[in-house]
């Protein structure tokens, strides 16, 4: 049978487009995303900043990481998965400053480019490192809770987990403010969440039954906030005590708008992931990103909840990119 002239261009042209879009999807690069841990919504905004990024730049992300932000085994199982799928490029948040560092050399070696984001590590094989400034993010929540204090009192802090280097450094430039800006303030008690809720809340309770004359509060981390947060209910000490808490969440922000907590350190998960896979994309079209990229936090009070660009930082349309 003869195809008539106008058919065959029918033909011609369908196949030509089913070859387009298969060498499309041929040239799209797999970039692995791998996250500190995925329960939490702050990881679910650098998810979705990550695809914003994977669909601008014509991106393909694979994104998976550990249910758990300290289950350094299993994110390790997940780096040497991904590399061994040979993916173009590598974005990870180090769950621990060590854990990762040979397979990083492996990458090296193999000509994968790896940006780490979040949460850096002790060895220098990345191409950068995207990420807050966490070390000035902690001297923010100091001077903050300095400033409700009136630069007097006792204060203490629930921190996140040991080896976690951005919470460490947030930590850090807590105690640092607080020590050489603001001599009437003591902090008197120091205990680890271990990035898990309950486990805060019992932390947080702990210091509260050792030191009820407590006059301030710090959380480093969105798990260390909210069981912080959740003590702080259970004892009716909201408006008595002075509270900063660091990241944001649904519940956070409730809570900073009941008055339970006075401010919240937030960082912009969403452009976290959109920057992290724009250097690594930029590194795979050849061009030499910085080696540090900073980001930076803003202190969040009652005030400037209604403010337009801080519901855009505390809400963004997840739906819009993760689908749900």
């Amino acid at each position: 049978m003869q195809c008539s002239p106008a058919r065959w261009q029918r033909w011609t042209l369908a196949a030509a487009a089913l070859l387009s879009l298969a060498c499309n999807r041929q040239q799209q690069r797999r970039i692995a995303v791998i996250p500190k841990g995925t329960a939490h919504v702050f990881w679910q905004s650098v998810h979705a900043g990550a695809v914003a990024a994977g669909r601008e730049f014509h991106e393909d992300i694979l994104w998976d990481g550990p249910p758990n932000e300290t289950d350094y085994s299993r994110q390790l199982e997940i780096l040497d998965s991904m590399l061994n799928r040979h993916v173009e490029g590598v974005v990870v948040a180090a769950a621990d400053r060590t854990t990762l560092n040979a397979s990083l050399d492996r990458a090296a070696r193999e000509k994968i480019p790896v940006v780490v984001f979040d949460s850096s590590v002790d060895g220098d094989n990345f191409v950068s490192f995207v990420a807050t400034n966490n070390f000035l993010a902690g001297k923010l929540g100091a001077r903050k809770l300095a400033e409700l204090l009136h630069g007097k009192g006792t204060v203490a802090m629930i921190q996140n987990a040991p080896g976690s280097a951005s919470t460490m450094d947030r930590e850090r430039g807590f105690k640092e403010a607080m020590a050489q800006e603001f001599p009437g303030i003591q902090i008197v008690a120091e205990q680890y969440g271990m990035s898990n809720r309950a486990k805060a809340m019992s932390a947080a309770e702990n210091i509260l039954t050792a030191h009820p004359r407590l006059d301030g509060l710090f959380a480093s981390s969105e798990p260390s906030s909210v069981g912080a947060s959740q003590a702080v209910k259970s004892r009716a000490l909201q408006g008595k005590l002075k509270f900063v808490g660091f990241d944001s969440s649904d519940g956070l922000v409730e809570d900073l708008n009941a008055g339970v907590i006075d401010a919240l350190v937030a960082q912009d998960p969403f452009k976290m992931g959109y920057e992290a896979v724009r250097v690594v994309t930029d590194k795979l079209n050849g061009k030499t990103p910085d080696k540090k990229v900073d980001l930076a936090a803003v202190v969040i009070t009652k005030a400037d909840l209604e403010k337009p660009e801080i519901k855009a930082l505390l809400h963004p349309d997840l739906e819009e990119y993760l689908g749900k």
